[in-house]
Order: C-alpha cells, then sequence, then structure tokens
C-alpha cells in the first residue's frame, strides 16, 4: 500500500482536514512514514484515518512518534480510580468505571459538557498541546460529531487593525471558566488549585510552517491588562470570526476512526448525542515543547 493524504472537501476547504488512505498506522510505523504524516499535520491542520483498530497500548505507540504524551489530567477524575489504565489516556466517554452510562446529572459528566464549547485541548496547561489523537471505540447511532475550527484562515482574513491589536496580547486560560459558562460551579479546592489560570499568547506562529492562527478556547476569561468585560467582548468576537462554516469541518463520526488535530492551529467541540447511548473515545495528546510565552520569546 501507497500512504496518499488528500483534502476532504477539496472544492471549498482544499487548505483544511484531509484524509490518510493506504497506511494500517496500528502498525509499528518507519520514520519516513511518521515524517509524511507529520508535514500532512503541517498542511491540513486535521487527519482523518478510517478503520484503524486501536486498542490503548497501539495508539500509545502510534502517538509517541509526535513527541512526548501529556497525563490525562484535565478532567475531575485526576487523582482518582480510573476506567482507564493509563494515564497517558484521557476517557473521552460517558461511562463509569463499571462500563455503565453515566446519569444525565452526573458531576463527572456534567464538567464533560464543556467540551460541546469551542476550545483546544490542554490550553489551560502552562505547557499546551500539540496534536490531539481520538480513537473512535463506540459511536452512538447518530449525532456525537466533532466540529473543527482552522484558526490559521480566522487569523489570515481578519482586518490588518484588529491584526495589529491583537499580536501582543495575552490571556488567561482555565477551566474554571469555560466550566462557569455552562452554569457549572461544583469544584473541590483542589480542583481550584489544579485550574489555576496560565498565560498564552492569543496570536501564535506555527514553528514549522512559520504560520500565524489565533489561539483562542472557551478556556480564555482575560487578556491581561484589560477590563474584563472589554477582553470577553473581543474574545467573543474572535471566537465568532474564527468558527464561521467556511472554515469548519464537521467530521461524522464512524467506529474505529483516528482522527488527529493540531491544537496549535485549530479549535474544535464535540456535538449532542443521546445520553442514553454510548460514545466511548479514547485520546491521545503530544504536549508542546514549551509554553506559548516562551515561543514569543
Amino acid at each position: 500500500m501507497t500512504m496518499s493524504i488528500r483534502p476532504i472537501d477539496p472544492a471549498s476547504r482544499p487548505f483544511f482536514a484531509a484524509e490518510v488512505s493506504g497506511i494500517d498506522i496500528t502498525r509499528p510505523l518507519s520514520g519516513e512514514q511518521a515524517g509524511a504524516i507529520e508535514r500532512g499535520m503541517d498542511q491540513y491542520g486535521v487527519l482523518v484515518f478510517h478503520d484503524q483498530r486501536f486498542d490503548d497500548d497501539t495508539q500509545l505507540a502510534f502517538s509517541g512518534h509526535f513527541g512526548e504524551l501529556e497525563e490525562a489530567s484535565g478532567d475531575l477524575n485526576w487523582g482518582k480510580k480510573r476506567r482507564i489504565g493509563s494515564a497517558l489516556v484521557n476517557d473521552i466517554s460517558n461511562l463509569d468505571n463499571d462500563n455503565q452510562v453515566l446519569a444525565r446529572d452526573n458531576r463527572r459528566r456534567l464538567f464533560s459538557l464543556g467540551n460541546r464549547l469551542w476550545h483546544s485541548d490542554s490550553s489551560f496547561k502552562a505547557v499546551p498541546a500539540k496534536f490531539s489523537l481520538l480513537s473512535a471505540r463506540l459511536i452512538p447511532s447518530a449525532g456525537g460529531n466533532t466540529e473543527f475550527a482552522d484558526m490559521r484562515a480566522g487569523y489570515d482574513t481578519l482586518d490588518d487593525e484588529t491584526k495589529a491589536e491583537i499580536e501582543d496580547l495575552v490571556c488567561e486560560h482555565s477551566q474554571l471558566y469555560s466550566r462557569s459558562l455552562l452554569g457549572f460551579s461544583d469544584f473541590t479546592d483542589e480542583d481550584r488549585e489544579r485550574f489555576k489560570p496560565v498565560l498564552q499568547r492569543l496570536v501564535r506562529r506555527h514553528p514549522s510552517t512559520g504560520q500565524r492562527s489565533l489561539y483562542l478556547a472557551s478556556h480564555a476569561g482575560a487578556i491581561v491588562g484589560w477590563p474584563v468585560p472589554e477582553a470577553r467582548a473581543l474574545l467573543r468576537d474572535l471566537i465568532e470570526h474564527a468558527t464561521q462554516r467556511r472554515f469548519v469541518y464537521a467530521h461524522g463520526w464512524r467506529q474505529w476512526d483516528l482522527v488527529m488535530w493540531d491544537n496549535r492551529s485549530t479549535m474544535h467541540r464535540a456535538r449532542p448525542f443521546d445520553a442514553g447511548q454510548v460514545r466511548d473515545m479514547h485520546r491521545t495528546t503530544v504536549a508542546c515543547e514549551r509554553s506559548t510565552m516562551a515561543e514569543a520569546a
């Protein structure tokens, strides 16, 4: 087989989101294959691989080709017994430790509803995420899509005055803020300490391509040096601009899809599905080499 990477919508979005074929990524990769995938990520931001029957070990092995993996510390279950054994695999499911569907009012489920807001993975960590890799183990019969927005296009289509205004701005990111947008406030003192705000640049330059992009997320609740209402109004306007339909790819999941995206140049959000059906997704996350503040320096 020969690996091929082709845009999913060459007519409307030839620059964003591509499908990869001709490769079984559950098997060991050559350095050449891993390099081609990383170049595809640089070009398209989102790559879709169909029919990749991963278990956690093979997903971890594949993910490790692209950098150091971060621990799954962004949920309320951190430090407690988990359904998934490895601390390097995020449990993006609606299941409890006995593989039963969580009740609608379950605290962990309510916290996870924040994933339906536009965000970039781990922007609430001082060193945020580089790549996310999400494997669809079980999916509901309808709904539960994931939408991706191209933040490079979002930046490129801003007017020059706005680009100049935001070039050096620094935001505070925290899951305390994103969850508050949905009315979730059931945090322990330990949670509040772990989710203290961190600083992130609002405009990033991609280390491989040099392209600028907006670095936005529902986690961003303040801009350093700005009054909070004015900061949130600007961030809301920028998210609205960057998530226009022409910049968005909506992925309809099939079982055993693996979707890989670059958090440095995209945002994403999950869409609703029947709360009584199982949606079991396993995510591995490659960390950036340094913080956005260090990147700028």
